[in-house]
């Protein structure tokens, strides 16, 4: 079976590389017995891909049951998944046989894994390395026989750094990773989906198949989508009932989801340490500046010995004879942030100083090239240049970039910076 076959088979939209690389991940894994991890944002489709790895396995007639984790109070998700005796705990008024015990030779598909309590976490790794398992209030060992699919739309290893989550545990449930691209990773799939989710509305509803306009397409694929498919569905479904027109316009659609007129921008995600997240990331731009402040005060004094050295003359109709950077020139903010400001100090022994250069016979015309100013490119750079000053050793160039170890981690994941 191809990738195009299990997408009509699945209903699975779109065409992007992404998905294509996560749905041919999914089709290899599914013949062996390896535990999957698959990650991804709410609304996804995760789901999905553990009923693909299952159908398209050795186990695909036996039992397949999905159980939300997160759905299941802390006192009795033991109980759901192993099983218990009877009087083990109150209420407990027979024996019960748990998931692990009733699908044995079948899929498990363990949802929002990451809001599995600790303890459970120890019972399951356990599952997982031998198939052994006790029941509440027994003694007996039990063996089961069945293949764990788990997900999470949380970072595992912010979990384990954490303490939330068993390290033991995430290695182990991590042999194959499946990463689910969210809607904004794929944009060349919005549309496609809006017309899908259109003409199965259209046929539900015995309306007319929605369409956009040129203008509303655009604000409609540039939206965030932060839940997914499943807010996109909804709102489709929303604008299939409440529109009478067939195409959409640019005004109608903000009148009816005015939330797709939000700009796409970066915010920050954990507002709790939103205050020390931007400080540090201000403490690293103005590291950055210093450090430009002392490339352009040796590029200064170099083209000052340069002319003195070499006896250069300019004649009066072919340039300046004051230097651009002299008191009468040198434009200085005021009001500034006092580390800034840091930035405009020590240059007295410069400024008064003329740059008298005339053109050389073995001088080139060159092009002045505007520098591209990105606070995220001078960020990246700092923290390629701390890391190569250490050796990749991350705690040291942490501490001379003056942030945290684990601000750090992250800085790396976000630009992609190899070690």
């Amino acid at each position: 079976m191809n990738i195009q076959n299990v997408k009509q088979r699945y209903a699975i939209v779109g065409r992007s590389p992404l998905l294509d690389r996560a749905l041919d991940t999914a089709m290899r894994v599914a013949s062996t017995d390896l535990s999957v991890l698959i990650q991804g944002e709410s609304g996804v489709g995760k789901e999905a891909f553990s009923r693909i790895i299952h159908d398209l396995s050795n186990r695909r007639h036996s039992s397949f049951i999905a159980v939300n984790c997160g759905a299941i109070p802390p006192g009795t998700i033991n109980s759901e998944l192993f099983g218990h005796e009877k009087g083990s705990f109150t209420g407990a008024l027979s024996e019960r046989k748990g998931y692990f015990e009733t699908v044995n030779g079948g899929t498990i598909f363990l949802d929002e894994i990451g809001e599995m309590p600790l303890d459970t976490q120890a019972y399951l790794l356990r599952v997982l390395e031998n198939g052994e398992f006790l029941r509440v209030g027994s003694s007996k060992v039990l063996n089961t026989d069945v293949r764990i699919v788990a997900a999470t739309n949380v970072k595992l290893d912010e979990k384990i750094h954490h303490g939330k989550f068993r390290e033991d545990l995430y290695y182990r449930l991590n042999t194959v990773p499946i990463h689910v691209p969210a809607l904004f990773e794929r944009p060349e799939d919005i549309y496609m989906l809006f017309r899908k989710f259109a003409g199965d509305f259209a046929e539900k509803y015995r309306t007319d198949s929605k369409t956009l306009t040129p203008e509303a397409k655009l604000v409609f694929e540039a939206y965030r989508w932060p839940g997914n498919v499943r807010e996109l569905k909804n709102l489709v479904e929303q604008l299939s009932v409440l529109v009478e027109q067939s195409e959409i316009d640019l005004q109608t659609l903000l009148i009816q989801a005015p939330q797709l007129a939000n700009r796409n921008l970066p915010s920050v995600a954990n507002k709790q340490n939103a205050g020390e997240s931007t400080y540090q990331e201000r403490e690293i731009l103005f590291k950055f500046l210093f450090e430009m402040k002392n490339d352009l005060h040796d590029m200064k004094s170099l083209i000052y010995d340069l002319v003195h050295t070499n006896d250069l003359t300019m004649p009066e109709n072919q340039g300046l004879q004051q230097s651009p950077y002299s008191s009468e020139s040198y434009y200085r903010p005021k009001n500034i942030d006092p580390k800034v400001d840091e930035l405009y100090q020590n240059d007295a022994a410069y400024d008064n100083k003329p740059i008298i250069i005339s053109p050389a016979k073995n001088f080139h015309s060159s092009e002045v090239v505007e520098e591209v100013l990105s606070l995220q490119e001078m960020e990246k750079d700092m923290i390629k240049k701390a890391l190569k000053k250490y050796n990749n050793r991350r705690k040291e160039a942490a501490d001379e970039l003056g942030i945290s170890e684990r601000t750090l981690y992250r800085k790396i994941k976000e630009y992609d910076i190899s070690e």
